[in-house]
C-alpha cells in the first residue's frame, strides 16, 4: 500500500487507474478476496462451518474494538450504517418535545431517521459555515430537551474533520444529550481517539477497504442500558429459544442487541481481512503517507478558478477534498476519459486520497483538472 511493490501486490487493479474515489468506494487488497474464498470453502462444509463462522465474527469484533477504543463486548456488526442508526432510533425511544441536533454536513443515513414523519422528536439543524461546523453554533442549539447529537467525524460532503474533543466537552456541559459520532469517512484512514462518545457507526467498504454489508457499532459499557434496540430477531435477544420464547423478549444490552439475526458472515470474513490489513500497514503510517498528498492536492485547488467546498485549513481535513464548477459534467467526463475515478453528485467533484494513492496521482488530477477547466472557460 505505501511502495510502488506492495501496492503492485496488493491493489492489481490501481496499475490501471488513478483511483480518487475512496470515500464511495473503497479498492479491497487481495487478501479480501482470499477471506471472502475462505468463507466460500468454510459455507461448503454445512453446518460444520457455523464454528468457523463464528469464529471469524469473534476475530472481527476483536478488530473493530481495538479501532473504536472499546473491548469486543461492547461492539457488534449489522448489516449497515443505515440500519445502525434505525435501530438506534428505536433504541431512544424519543417522545414529543424531546429534540435531535442532526447537521447539513452529514450523509442521509445519521440524519433522516429523525426527519421521519414517524419520529416525534424535533430535529434542529446545525448550519456549516465556510465549509465547517462551529462548535459555538452547536452550544446555541443544545437544550435540556436535547436528546441526541448525531454527527460525523469526517463529512463525506467536503472532508471537514470535527474537533471532536471540543464537540464532547460542549455537549457534556450544555445539554444531557447522547452523542453519535459516524466515522464511516475517517476509520481506516485517520488515527481515532473517541473517547467521550455514546454511540460509534461506520459502514464496511470504504476506507477499511472491506465489503458492502456490514455495519460496525460501538457502545460504551456505561451507555448500554440508553443504547438497547427492542426488536425482535433471535441473535439479539438474551434467550431466543428458552421455554418463554413466546411470553417475552429480552434484547441483549448495548451493542449486542443491533445484530438482530444471523450475522452477514461474507461481510464479515471480508470486514475481519480488511482491518487486519489496515492494522498491518499501521493507520498513523496510512496518514503519514496520504496526508501531504491532500495538502498538495488543496494547495492546487485554491490556485484555480474552481468553489472549494472544503475548508482551506488542511488541518480541518482528513482524506476528502470537493469542489464546484459551473462546467463540473464537463470537468468530470473529461477526467472518466482519462481513467481518473472521482465522485460527482450533485453539481460537485469530490475527490478523496488514502494510503494506495501516490504523489504521481496528485500530479496527474492536478494537470488534467487543469486542461478540463481550461477547455471549458
Amino acid at each position: 500500500m505505501l511502495t510502488d511493490a506492495s501496492r503492485r501486490e496488493s491493489f492489481p487493479s490501481l496499475q490501471e487507474m488513478v483511483y480518487l474515489n475512496t470515500a464511495a468506494e473503497g479498492i479491497p487488497p487481495l487478501a479480501v478476496r482470499a477471506a471472502l474464498e475462505k468463507y466460500f470453502a468454510d459455507k461448503q462444509l454445512g453446518m460444520d462451518g457455523r464454528e468457523r463462522h463464528f469464529a471469524e465474527w469473534e476475530a472481527a469484533k476483536a478488530l473493530v474494538a481495538s479501532f473504536y477504543g472499546l473491548t469486543p463486548r461492547e461492539v457488534s456488526i449489522c448489516s449497515c450504517s443505515s440500519e445502525a442508526y434505525n435501530l438506534a432510533a428505536l433504541a431512544l425511544r424519543l417522545r414529543d418535545g424531546d429534540e435531535v441536533v442532526i447537521n447539513d454536513l452529514d450523509f442521509p443515513a445519521g440524519a433522516t431517521p429523525w426527519l421521519q414523519p414517524s419520529c416525534p422528536a424535533t430535529a434542529r439543524l446545525w448550519k456549516a459555515k465556510q465549509g465547517a461546523l462551529r462548535t459555538e453554533d452547536l452550544i446555541a442549539l443544545l437544550t435540556p430537551r436535547t436528546r441526541l447529537v448525531t454527527v460525523s467525524l469526517v463529512s463525506f460532503f467536503n472532508g471537514f474533520m470535527l474537533p471532536l474533543r471540543e464537540v464532547v466537552e460542549a455537549v457534556r456541559r450544555h445539554s444531557s444529550a447522547l452523542l453519535a459520532i459516524d466515522v464511516t469517512q475517517a476509520l481506516g484512514r485517520i488515527p481515532l481517539d473517541l473517547s467521550g462518545a455514546d454511540l460509534i457507526i461506520s459502514s464496511t467498504h470504504k476506507w477499511i477497504l472491506a465489503s458492502h454489508g456490514g455495519g460496525l457499532v460501538g457502545v460504551p459499557a456505561a451507555r448500554a442500558a440508553e443504547w438497547t434496540v427492542p426488536a425482535g430477531g433471535w441473535f439479539n435477544l438474551e434467550d431466543a429459544f428458552g421455554a418463554h420464547r413466546f411470553e417475552r423478549a429480552v434484547s441483549h444490552p448495548g451493542a449486542a442487541s443491533f445484530t438482530v439475526g444471523m450475522p452477514n458472515f461474507p461481510a464479515v470474513y471480508a470486514i475481519r481481512a480488511g482491518l487486519e490489513y489496515i492494522h498491518h500497514v499501521g493507520v498513523a503510517e496510512i496518514d503519514r503517507a496520504a496526508r501531504p498528498l491532500v495538502e498538495e492536492c488543496l494547495e492546487g485547488l485554491k490556485a484555480m478558478p474552481v468553489d472549494l467546498l472544503s475548508p482551506r485549513d488542511p488541518a480541518s481535513l482528513a482524506g476528502i477534498l470537493a469542489f464546484r464548477h459551473p462546467s463540473t459534467e464537463k470537468i468530470y467526463q473529461h477526467l472518466r476519459a482519462k481513467n481518473i475515478h472521482v465522485m460527482h453528485h450533485a453539481g460537485r467533484i469530490r475527490v478523496a486520497w488514502h494510503g494506495y494513492n501516490t504523489s504521481d496521482d496528485v500530479n496527474t488530477f492536478l494537470r488534467e483538472l487543469g486542461d478540463a477547466l481550461a477547455s471549458s472557460s
